[in-house]
């Protein structure tokens, strides 16, 4: 079992008990991947884990995110078949027996623990926002899916780990849905099994999910569409670099409203547009590997003077493509500022967020 975690002291005990009853008679072992939580979550595996060997405890410094944590902890495994399941007991764990016997005797690569087959029930997503959510990922998934699922979103699942160490070079890595990730990045066709299972309410802690998975979602499925060739990230740092152009043109705006000559307007706005980059990128683009306290002001200093030379390199590619010959301006602009695109990102993965 491999069990991703986040501030979940409170729920690490009862699933070791759960799992206890849940797989007697089988040989197994659970490794919680601990995202540096706050609240010692990593305490608590520890203090289990010296009294239970078939407990582990992996413990991840600088980065989070939920796909990576299920990606690090399936590899750090020797077992033959590996499931997957949520830290907050709202998995049915009574259903793994199915999940590992649909693997083990009955043939398929992998089996999922599905909440939308008869006899599943998704009623303990906490509200209509999650179910939302959830219901339109769904939706947009199947239409890309290459294999028939009726609930890719679903977080509970056994897989066989050759089949995943296979899978796991072309996977993204990034956001909430590894299921969906891993189904649409099988080099092999699959064979898939569905069990259904109710989704119960959660029994302690709060859910981590918020507006931004919705926002993941989508370039993960965009890297998947584009096969990988764009990075997830790279992605995600230019549509924060449009919002950025937005932005600047805003304060543009408001300051020759006000009077201000376009000079001083253009480097206000340039510079505004640079902070408020800095901060999305900081939510967005490296959320799990995001800044905070004094590194987040050292962060925000060297965004800036990193973007600044990118802002000259984009002037000088552009002015040297416009006077090598006959060209139009947005095609000069447009590879002017493709460049600074590439420099942003190139430099600020390597010297500010220091991707791991």
């Amino acid at each position: 079992m491999v069990v991703p975690c986040y501030n979940e002291r409170d729920n690490v005990r009862p699933m070791v008990d759960a799992l206890d009853h849940a797989l007697a008679g089988r040989a197994w072992e659970v490794i919680f991947v601990d995202d540096s939580s706050p609240d010692g979550t990593i305490d608590v595996v520890r203090d289990l884990a010296a009294q239970d060997a078939r407990v582990r405890g992996i413990l991840r410094l600088g980065r989070r995110g939920l796909s990576s944590a299920v990606i690090e902890g399936i590899l750090s495994s020797s077992a033959g078949i590996v499931a997957v399941m949520d830290g907050d007991m709202q998995h049915d764990e009574r259903c793994l027996g199915q999940l590992l016997d649909a693997i083990e005797t009955g043939g398929n690569d992998i089996a999922i623990g599905s909440r939308h087959v008869a006899g599943g029930d998704a009623g303990g997503l906490a509200n209509r926002w999650r179910r939302m959510l959830s219901d339109a990922g769904i939706r947009v998934a199947r239409r890309f899916m290459p294999v028939k699922v009726s609930d890719p979103m679903s977080g509970f699942f056994a897989i066989r780990r050759t089949l995943f160490t296979a899978t796991a070079p072309h996977l993204s890595g990034t956001g909430f849905k590894i299921l969906l990730d891993i189904l649409m990045s099988a080099p092999v066709p699959l064979r898939v099994a569905e069990i259904p299972f109710v989704f119960r309410s959660r029994a302690a802690g709060e859910s981590k999910l918020d507006s931004v998975v919705l926002i993941q979602f989508a370039a993960m499925m965009l890297d998947r569409l584009c096969r990988g060739y764009l990075p997830v990230r790279f992605i995600s740092f230019c549509f924060v670099g449009l919002l950025g152009i937005g932005v600047n043109l805003g304060v543009l705006s408001v300051l020759l409203e006000c009077g201000a000559d376009f000079p001083l307007g253009q480097v206000v706005g340039t510079y505004v547009s640079m902070i408020v980059n800095f901060w999305l990128n900081n939510r967005l683009t490296y959320r799990d590997c995001r800044l905070k306290g004094a590194a987040l002001v050292r962060g925000l200093c060297l965004f800036v003077l990193i973007c600044s030379i990118g802002a000259l390199a984009n002037v000088g590619v552009a002015q040297m493509i416009l006077s090598s010959g006959p060209r139009h301006w947005t095609s000069a602009s447009v590879a002017g500022a493709a460049i600074a695109a590439v420099w942003n990102y190139a430099v600020s993965s390597t010297l500010i967020w220091k991707i791991r």
